[in-house]
C-alpha cells in the first residue's frame, strides 16, 4: 500500500508522529488554555513581566524553554492540579474541533493502514491526553507540569520541555519500549524549527509552510524540500537517509489505547 506521500514498506511497523500546535491545528493552544485556566487580566500581566525578564536576562535574545519556563513559574505556582485538570480535560475536547481538514484526513489514512500513531508536542500533557484519547492516537509525548505533594501545581516542568532534541529522545524511547527489536518505518509531520530533530530521524519527514495554514481541501499541503541533516549512523533504521523530498501538490508518555 502506498500513497504520494510516501510507500509503505509491509514488512516494518509504521509509526506517525505529528507535532500539534501549527500542524494539526492552527496557532497555538498553550496561550489559550492558560488564558482559560488565570483569566485575562492576569495572563496579559504576567506574560509580560515573564518576557521582559527573559528578555533582558538573556542580553536580548529570546529563549523559548526560559520563557515558557519562567511564565508556568509566575502563572501556575500553587495553583490546585485538581481544578486545572479539570479544566484541561474539557480544554483538550474542545481542541478536537481545531484539527485541520486535511490532517485530520492524514490520522485517518495512517490509522487505515494499521499504524501506531504519536501526539509530540511541547503543549501540556495535561490536556493533550484527553484530545489524543478523542482522535484516537497510541500514546502523547509532551510536556509535563510538576504537582506537589499537596497537589498543586510547583511552577516547575516535570522534566524537559518537549521540544527540539527532546522530540527526538522522547520518540526514540517509545519505539524502544513498545517495538523494540522491530523494523520501523516513520513518518513525521512538523512545521518549526522545534520539528527539526523529529523530522530527520523520519523516513518520511513533512515539513508543512505557512501556506497549508490557509490550505482546508482535503490532502492538499505542499510540502517543502527537506534534506535532514543526519550524522552517521542515525535514522529509525540506523543509518543515515540524506534525501529531499519533492512537493506533493495533491493529494515518559502516556497510552492511550485500552
Amino acid at each position: 500500500m502506498s500513497d504520494e506521500w510516501g510507500p509503505e514498506v509491509e514488512d516494518r511497523v509504521g509509526v506517525a508522529a505529528f507535532d500539534f500546535d501549527g500542524t494539526l491545528i492552527w496557532g497555538d493552544s498553550f496561550t489559550t488554555f492558560l488564558i482559560g485556566l488565570r483569566g485575562w487580566p492576569r495572563f496579559v500581566g504576567t506574560f509580560a513581566l515573564s518576557l521582559t525578564r527573559v528578555f533582558v536576562g538573556h542580553r536580548f535574545r529570546l529563549d523559548r524553554d526560559t520563557s515558557k519556563a519562567d511564565l508556568v513559574a509566575r502563572l501556575l505556582a500553587g495553583h490546585p492540579a485538581e481544578r486545572m485538570a479539570r479544566h484541561a480535560e474539557e480544554f483538550g475536547d474542545r481542541l478536537a474541533d481545531r484539527v485541520r481538514p486535511g490532517m485530520r484526513s492524514r490520522i485517518e489514512w495512517h490509522r487505515a493502514q494499521g499504524h501506531r500513531l504519536l501526539l509530540v508536542s511541547a503543549s501540556p500533557e495535561v490536556y493533550l491526553v484527553p484530545l489524543g484519547r478523542h482522535l484516537g492516537f497510541d500514546a502523547v509525548l509532551a510536556t509535563r507540569l510538576e504537582i506537589g505533594p499537596d497537589q498543586r501545581l510547583t511552577g516547575r516542568l516535570d522534566g524537559a520541555n518537549c521540544r527540539g532534541p527532546e522530540k527526538e529522545i522522547r520518540v526514540r524511547a517509545w519505539l524502544d519500549d513498545h517495538l523494540a527489536g522491530r523494523p520501523v518505518e516513520l513518518w513525521a509531520y512538523g512545521d518549526s524549527p522545534g520539528d527539526r530533530e523529529m523530522l530527520a530521524m523520519a523516513d518520511h519527514p513533512r515539513l508543512l509552510t505557512r501556506r497549508d495554514h490557509f490550505r482546508t481541501r482535503r490532502d492538499h499541503f505542499r510540502t517543502r524540500w527537506y534534506r535532514p541533516r543526519r550524522r552517521p549512523g542515525e535514522g529509525t533504521q540506523g543509518r543515515a537517509r540524506a534525501r529531499a523530498f519533492p512537493r506533493a501538490t495533491s493529494g515518559g508518555s502516556r497510552n492511550l489505547r485500552r
